[in-house]
């Protein structure tokens, strides 16, 4: 089985409009969770999300691109076109049938869909944009980026709620692995701050309502979180075998080693309250490394900020780890970005990469009164520095659904 490395990073967050950006504003435990300004939220109970701040697709997209891809796919591109540029892949020297790309998502172009829907109550069907189905559908990005570079090789979306994007980085190791490919761009993006997906989160009673302060809403494992805060974003990186990294000189961040998955076959939109799904997409990932528990020095929590969420992930890492979850740390840096729902994988990996490679971990922050049911090293308030040997990301979601990915130190 062919070993596969990450050799390039990209990110558009709340936190940064790179994926440095994003990483040093972690560590520093910044939030980037304000007061809405993409609508007038004053009708709802919730009126704060993490937006991005000064967005500009044409930093990396022609005028007509960007007007042909919603906000979600212009994400994925931005941040597809740092992690090409950082990995310093020159197509023209490629085999571009063996390069591909996998994209996620877990609602895709709802801007382009919610305004084509009023042009079309309000104007008539003679009006709707032609753009509109290419411009809303899930695969958007993949379709994009493959035109973009040219390249021929596997080309998938995943759609798996707050799961897709560790999905869809997965899979792109598997088609590395399988020797389908050399080279995948992989990863995923969200922007979902409209009216109706906060209507819908809100019948739900799932987001937090700390309108008087929004920088404090996102409490992981703390005993006063309320629910979760929606943001937008996305990440990519670049995905290669071994052979093809060091045929080009490449340097590597780190090992993408792992990969888990898992059902919880138990509720809709509640998670197993014992946490035995995500254990076990958990215990997949580390028997696909294989990888001892003593060798993951820290794991980046899904952890929305949800009670019955933070415990049964809190339950689940117990379970995995056994004694050595004493020695972890664990943190949720979804409490200074948000949740990016389909773009949260990836964002997540990326700054569990930049761990690993910079032997320092982003704090959980606003987590000042510790649910006792919580009882993990959460890394309250305050980056720390430590070597890592190994790291995992995990990702769980709407539907059941449970993803883990674990990566090693490179030498």
């Amino acid at each position: 089985m062919r070993r596969v490395f990450i050799t390039g990073v990209g990110a558009v967050t709340p936190l940064g409009l790179t994926a440095r950006a994003t990483w040093v504003a972690a560590l520093a435990g910044k939030s980037g969770v304000r007061p809405l300004t993409r609508f007038d939220p004053s009708a709802f109970q919730t009126r704060f999300g993490a937006e991005i701040d000064g967005f500009d697709p044409l930093v990396a997209l022609e005028r007509k691109e960007a007007r042909h891809l919603d906000r979600f796919a212009q994400i994925a591109a931005v941040a597809a076109a740092e992690a090409v540029a950082d990995a310093g892949l020159d197509f023209e020297r490629l085999d571009r049938d063996r390069v591909g790309v996998a994209t996620a998502t877990g609602i895709g172009g709802i801007e382009t869909l919610l305004r084509e829907n009023d042009v079309l109550r309000e104007r008539g069907p003679g009006r709707v944009s032609p753009h509109l189905i290419p411009m809303m559908m899930a695969n958007a990005a993949s379709g994009y980026l493959a035109v973009r570079y040219g390249v021929r090789g596997p080309n998938l979306t995943t759609v798996t709620a707050c799961t897709s994007s560790a999905h869809a980085i997965g899979e792109a190791l598997q088609k590395v692995r399988s020797g389908e490919a050399d080279v995948m761009l992989a990863g995923g993006s969200e922007a979902v701050l409209v009216p109706f997906a906060y209507a819908g989160f809100e019948a739900m009673r799932a987001l937090s309502r700390r309108n008087d302060d929004p920088a404090g809403a996102c409490r992981p494992f703390d005993r006063g979180r309320d629910g979760l805060v929606m943001g937008e974003g996305g990440a990519m990186v670049v995905l290669e075998s071994d052979e093809h990294a060091r045929r080009r000189g490449a340097r590597p961040y780190a090992e993408l080693a792992g990969y888990g998955t898992s059902a919880d076959a138990h509720h809709m939109v509640e998670p197993d309250p014992g946490g035995s799904g995500a254990a076990l997409a958990m215990r997949r990932c580390l028997d696909d490394a294989a990888a001892p528990v003593d060798s993951v020095g820290y794991v980046n929590a899904h952890a929305t900020a949800t009670v019955k969420g933070d415990i049964a992930e809190t339950l689940a890492i117990r379970a995995t780890f056994g004694a050595h979850a004493d020695r972890l740390w664990v943190s949720s840096t979804k409490s200074m970005h948000g949740h990016l729902l389909g773009g949260a994988g990836a964002v997540e990996l990326v700054l569990t990469v930049l761990a690993v490679r910079e032997g320092a971990v982003p704090p959980t922050i606003n987590l000042t009164d510790p649910d006792p049911e919580c009882d993990l090293d959460y890394v309250p308030n305050a980056a720390r520095e430590r070597q890592l040997q190994a790291a995992m990301s995990n990702s769980f979601a709407f539907g059941g659904h449970n993803a883990s990915l674990l990566v090693r130190a490179v030498g």
